[in-house]
C-alpha cells in the first residue's frame, strides 16, 4: 500500500507501508499564492531548480534524510529504486527554460512517474522506457509546460493506469496557468476524485481495465 498526498502545484508525498516518505518538488507556498507543504521527508526529489519546485528547506526532514536535485540515472530512495531521466522545460532542448529530470520510481510495487515541468512530448525511445508506469503525475495547466491539448499524446505513449493532474491553476494561485477543466474536457477517461490523500496498491491498480484520471484536492 502507498499513501499519496498532494501539497498543491507539483508537490506530492509518497509514503510506503513502513512510513518511509518521499517528497517530490516542494514549493514555498507564498511565492505562488498557495499554502506551503506540511510534510516530513526521508528523501526529497527535485526535478529542476525553479522556485516553485525546489523549496526543500521548508520540508521537515528525518535524521539522515537526503535531497536529490536533477539526479539522473539509477539510484535508491531508501530501499526504493529510482530512475532519473533527462527532459526539457521547453520545446527547444532547454534553451528557453532549462533542463529538467523526470523521476520514475517504484514504491511497494507501484511504478510512479513524476515528469516535473515537462515542456515537450518525449521521444518514442523514452516513451518505451516509461511504459509500465502505474501512476503518472503530469502538468496540465500549460503556459510553462505541455499544453492540455498535448497531454493525451503523453498518456497514449505511456499507457498508465492513473493520470494525476498537477501544476494547474487553483483558487488563490498567482501563476498564469489554465484550470483543470481545460484538460479534463479533452479526454474521456473516468475521473476519480480522492480528496487530499489517496491510498492505493499494485493489486488495486492491476484490476483497473482502463486509464482513470485521479483528481486530488488541497482542501
Amino acid at each position: 500500500m502507498v499513501l499519496i498526498r498532494w501539497h498543491g502545484h507539483a508537490c506530492f508525498e509518497l509514503i510506503d507501508d513502513r512510513g518511509f516518505s518521499i517528497v517530490i518538488d516542494p514549493h514555498d507556498g507564498a511565492s505562488i499564492g498557495l499554502p506551503p507543504p506540511k510534510a516530513r521527508a526521508d528523501v526529497i526529489l527535485i526535478t529542476h531548480e525553479h522556485f516553485d519546485h525546489n523549496a526543500y528547506q521548508l520540508v521537515r526532514k528525518s535524521e539522515g534524510s537526503k535531497v536529490y536535485t536533477m539526479q539522473r540515472g539509477e539510484f535508491k530512495a531508501g530501499e526504493h529504486q529510482v530512475l532519473g531521466i533527462e527532459a526539457y522545460h521547453d520545446k527547444f532542448k532547454g534553451r528557453r527554460r532549462g533542463r529538467s529530470v523526470m523521476y520514475l520510481l517504484e514504491v511497494d510495487g507501484v511504478r510512479f512517474l513524476h515528469v516535473g515541468d515537462l515542456g515537450e512530448v518525449p521521444s518514442q525511445a523514452t516513451m518505451n522506457t516509461l511504459r509500465g508506469t502505474h501512476v503518472l503525475f503530469t502538468p496540465t495547466g500549460g503556459t510553462f509546460t505541455l499544453e492540455p491539448e498535448e497531454i493525451p499524446e503523453l498518456i497514449a505513449g505511456i499507457s498508465p493506469k492513473a493520470v494525476v493532474p498537477m501544476h494547474y491553476w487553483l483558487e488563490g494561485s498567482t501563476l498564469p496557468l489554465k484550470p483543470l477543466d481545460h484538460f479534463t474536457r479533452l479526454v474521456n477517461y473516468e475521473v476519480l476524485k480522492v480528496g487530499r490523500e489517496w491510498i492505493t496498491s499494485l493489486s488495486e491498480l492491476d484490476e483497473w481495465t482502463s486509464t482513470k484520471v485521479v483528481v486530488f484536492s488541497i482542501k
